[in-house]
């Protein structure tokens, strides 16, 4: 019974791994994206923040870049 913890350390070690892999894999394909699309999300990215957060008494007024 003492192999199965170091089994399971060793599983979510391999899983972390696999997510580090992704998502430096994932910001590789992300940087080479035209500055046009890097904008076009960021826009989105500012959207889904005006709508998801809250505005607090007398914070600077947010909005969405117009472009």
């Amino acid at each position: 019974m003492k192999d199965k913890p170091n089994k399971i350390k060793e599983s979510a070690a391999d899983y972390a791994a696999k997510i580090f892999t992704s998502k430096k894999d994932f910001h590789k394909e992300q940087a080479k994206l035209p500055i046009e699309e890097k904008i076009k999300i960021l826009i989105e990215l500012q959207k889904i923040v005006l709508k998801t957060q809250k505005q607090e008494p007398g914070e600077r007024l947010r909005q969405v870049w117009k472009i």
